[in-house]
């Protein structure tokens, strides 16, 4: 059994130290996927990469058991725990655009835009995969792990338990339904 394998397993069994071993040998992988998620919007400063990772590590050391059964599943689990944060992240920056945490400064409009697209973006993406997975929840795992968490399509399809064809097509009805979605 591979380090990483048994690592996860002492987790699921509780072992908190197993936990932060395991955060400490994937934190390569865990910035990697962070990275990708917030380039998709530009660094609109709704919260950076190594806070992403330590915020989803909190979230880890929080819950009581660990359910992933490998590393693969572990990477597509982060990823979607990465998602939740960068999207209470965004809705907490639009409560604050709206007046929650009022502080009164002059903007130009320039900063303002871009605050306030990334933030909506990210919340519209949020809520285009939340309908998808209504409709079919196997394709926003498929996105989910493609998107958020980098994955290739023979990882996806191991976490699956997919072929890769199969992978390939979820992925494209999945970009079609997405980008319909998202037109409206």
């Amino acid at each position: 059994m591979g380090e990483v394998t048994q690592l996860i397993a002492n987790a699921r069994g509780g072992d908190r130290e197993a936990l932060q071993r395991l955060f400490g040998v994937l934190y390569p992988e865990l910035r990697a996927i962070a990275h990708r998620r917030l380039a998709r919007h530009a660094r609109d400063g709704i919260v950076d990469t190594t806070a992403l990772v330590n915020e989803c590590f909190l979230k880890f050391m929080q819950r009581d058991g660990l359910t992933p059964a490998d590393r693969v599943h572990f990477l597509a689990y982060s990823a979607s725990v990465m998602r939740s944060i960068v999207v209470d992240a965004a809705r907490a920056a639009g409560a604050e655009r709206r007046g929650g945490d009022v502080r009164h400064v002059t903007l130009g409009s320039e900063v303002i835009g871009s605050v306030a697209q990334g933030a909506e973006e990210v919340l519209d993406i949020h809520a285009a995969l939340e309908e998808l997975s209504r409709m079919d929840a196997r394709l926003a795992q498929v996105v989910e792990m493609r998107y958020f968490a980098g994955m290739n399509d023979a990882e996806i399809g191991e976490a699956l338990g997919l072929t890769d064809r199969t992978v390939r097509r979820d992925w494209e009805k999945a970009r079609l339904t997405l980008a319909h979605i998202l037109q409206r």
